[in-house]
């Protein structure tokens, strides 16, 4: 696999909590722009990232507490959403600002400045959402 694109934002914080308001850029590398033609018709997008700044000890355990807080119940590595995973992937759900030129405008994009992009997908509400899907009750909130 190759990155497609970085992550362009200026934040290093892999601990940041609340990603909601973060404005980041998608700059495309070895591409070429006709394969964004289309996507600016869509309010949202899915965007598959590598964690590659999670550090290999995290990558190599296989239970944690959710968020790191030990009130929350000990989860299996694949029960958790964070990086800490054999393959550190993401998926992100993100809202699309613009697109000019190799450049996507994204808000709520929880990656930092650097971040190896993998993937871009437009996001298709009747298809990507399943409004059935359960919780445990922990992380009901």
């Amino acid at each position: 696999m190759s990155p497609i694109g970085i992550v362009l934002n200026g934040d290093v914080d892999i601990e940041r909590g609340d990603w909601s308001s973060q404005r980041s850029e998608i700059k495309l590398i070895g591409r070429s722009a006709e394969c964004l033609l289309g996507l600016e018709e869509y309010s949202h997008l899915i965007v598959i990232g590598w964690l590659d700044q999670i550090p290999e000890e995290l990558r190599n355990r296989s239970t944690a507490h959710p968020a790191g807080d030990e009130r929350l119940p000990l989860q299996g590595a694949l029960a958790l959403r964070g990086g800490a995973r054999p393959n550190p992937l993401s998926v992100s759900v993100c809202r699309l600002f613009a697109i000019e030129g190799l450049s996507v405008t994204v808000e709520g994009l929880d990656l930092v400045d650097g971040t190896p992009i993998l993937d871009l997908k437009p996001y298709v509400a009747f298809y990507d959402a399943r409004p059935e899907a359960t919780l445990p009750r922990w992380a009901e909130g």
